[in-house]
């Protein structure tokens, strides 16, 4: 018999279960996140777990935070590393609660959870997921014991401000706090984390069970939105009529079964015929059903569109970048002034090489100058040192031509984080850059080029999957001459200069930072100037921000007509530093 082990992640403690020879045994480890923890801390929490018992054959693994396929993968990658030799399902905390349930009859299953945080979760037969809901406190949590907590003080202060009258419920309040009077709620409320204000709720349940009206009215307005949330979500996966089985869970539902019995009647109101049950089993008791589903052969779980082809990693170790240069063996012992020599002139070689990608590089600059004239935008997206030159091309363009930061976007694996810090191990998710693109919305009017020095960025690749599959123009930008193209991610045109290796072997920072900057800055320069820009060699659509901007717009009106410094200047303040506008006034007088 295979050893199974699940797992399940969660906000206050990890619980696992270890399945060996019909034996069960269950461990207790210390909280996890996923949006919490590094991949260091992630790893050592993993390693923690494998310590404690023998390897398994299969693995699964419910994590909180672990919302989105790119999260998934970041996770899966993780277990692959503490248990190599097993089957890992990787997954969220609501799927492993999902798959505690014990009824194996076909039908789409609806997990309607309300604790400290809600949700509302999905799953149909063959596998697909639906979810509604699962947005942290501050966005969402709908009907959780957090939102009762806090409309509870919300209405308290709203009747003594309206009616003058502190309500059972308030007293009841202002003595679990020990407070002596409703003003000391604001200094109590600024401080209070998420679960001491779910911890009110129990407030509210209490002063309901007292017929207390303002309680009753919050939990009949949370009880309704469970039940529409769980609707939403079950008509996302069996439509209006097929058969949904709801399943309640959660600290608020499990606690407090009358408001349970409520949330239920509500959602067999909005869906005649539908079971509706409490799911008591375990979340970690779901992980180990999983694990025991991918251990049998030929079993799968997840669903879903097929893997994002990548690049093989072997690729990068034949990739120029990665080779020494037989210059700069001694590097660490060369006089500096050789060494500047040979940056120097290593650096002066970089137009030749771009040079024979140039026809390459053409077409690209026509699709974004297209895409420019019919309303489409231009997209970079890379990691490290190519995602922030492509965000830095994105972002100088519209103060230089007067575009919407809409135009000319960069996108870089790990967001914004990853501008100022290095955040190496983003770059090896091909999901999370698919999810960029999907949640950019890149489409059939758009350009998108990936830039990756090595040619592999599995990040760079999803997200040429992803705008390919939506019928974009893809380009790869790279530096690697031998790379071979996958035949079902293949971009539209790959531009791929041999810059030779780097002077400090495979730091691409060096050559190809400075080509990736050269090849970004003709693209985008030459669009705009192909798309109404530029006038001559002349930014005649810039955005004077600044005092040097300003006076280079002055500058610039002068020298395109017969205008004085006084009189352009006054033409640009007449059209609110608009310089193309100013430029027809002048020429208009004449």
């Amino acid at each position: 018999m295979p050893r199974l082990l699940g797992i399940e992640c969660g906000a206050t403690h990890t619980v696992t279960l270890h399945e060996s020879g019909g034996e069960i045994a269950r461990a207790e480890f210390g909280p996890a996140n996923l949006r919490l923890l590094d991949d260091a801390q992630l790893a050592k929490h993993l390693r923690q777990i494998a310590k404690q018992f023998p390897k398994p054959n299969a693995v699964a693994i419910g994590m909180a935070g672990a919302r989105t396929p790119a999260d998934k993968s970041r996770l899966r990658r993780a277990s692959a590393r503490a248990w190599p030799s097993a089957a890992i399902h990787a997954t969220n905390d609501l799927e492993t609660a999902l798959a505690a349930d014990t009824q194996r009859k076909p039908a789409t299953r609806v997990l309607v959870l309300s604790g400290t945080g809600s949700c509302c979760f999905g799953q149909s037969p063959a596998g697909a997921t639906a979810k509604i809901g699962g947005w942290g406190h501050i966005l969402g949590d709908k009907s959780s014991g957090y939102e009762i907590g806090l409309r509870a003080l919300k209405a308290c202060v709203f009747y003594l401000d309206r009616d003058g009258t502190w309500s059972t419920l308030a007293q009841r309040l202002l003595r679990r706090l020990q407070l002596n009077s409703p003003e000391q709620l604001i200094d109590w409320v600024a401080q209070a984390d998420k679960a001491e204000v779910a911890g009110l709720a129990r407030e509210v349940f209490a002063a309901w069970a007292k017929r207390d009206k303002i309680a009753g009215d919050i939990l009949d307005g949370a009880a309704s939105t469970l039940a529409k949330d769980a609707y939403a979500c079950a008509k996302k996966l069996a439509g209006e009529t097929g058969p949904v089985r709801f399943l309640l869970s959660g600290g608020v539902m499990l606690k407090q079964p009358k408001f349970a019995a409520k949330v239920a009647k509500a959602i067999r109101a909005r869906r005649p015929g539908s079971q509706v049950a409490t799911l008591k089993n375990e979340s970690c008791q779901g992980a180990l059903n999983l694990a025991r589903r991918i251990a049998k052969p030929r079993a799968t779980v997840e669903t879903g569109r097929p893997a994002i082809t990548v690049p093989d990693l072997a690729q990068l170790g034949q990739a120029p970048t990665e080779q020494r240069h037989p210059r700069s063996m001694q590097l660490d012992r060369m006089p500096l002034g050789q060494a500047v020599d040979l940056f120097l002139d290593e650096d002066s070689q970089l137009p030749a090489a771009i040079a024979r990608e140039k026809n390459k590089i053409v077409r690209v600059i026509g699709w974004v100058r297209d895409a420019f004239k019919n309303g489409g935008r231009l997209f970079y997206c890379g990691a490290g040192t190519s995602g922030r030159l492509g965000v830095l091309d994105a972002s100088e363009c519209p103060p230089t031509f007067r575009v919407d930061p809409e135009q000319v976007q960069g996108i870089i694996a790990g967001g914004q984080p990853a501008l100022y810090r290095s955040i190496e191990g983003a770059e090896d998710d091909p999901d999370a850059g698919a999810e960029a693109v999907r949640f950019h919305g890149v489409g059939k009017k758009d350009v998108f080029i990936g830039i990756a020095a090595s040619g592999r960025t599995p990040f760079v690749w999803g997200g040429i999957w992803e705008a390919n599959r939506r019928g974009g123009k893809t380009a790869l930008l790279c530096f690697n001459p031998t790379l071979k193209i996958p035949r079902d991610n293949r971009p539209g045109v790959v531009i791929k200069p041999n810059l030779g290796p780097e002077l400090l072997t495979g730091s691409t920072r060096l050559k190809s930072g400075t080509a990736t900057k050269l090849i970004l800055n003709m693209i985008t320069t030459l669009a705009m100037a192909k798309s109404g820009k530029v006038i001559g060699n002349l930014m005649i659509d810039l955005d004077p921000s600044n005092t040097k901007l300003r006076d280079r717009a002055i500058r610039i009106l002068c020298q395109l007509t017969s205008a004085t410094n006084e009189e352009a200047k006054r033409a640009l303040e007449q059209t609110n530093w608009v310089v193309k506008k100013a430029w027809h006034r002048l020429a208009k007088r004449g």
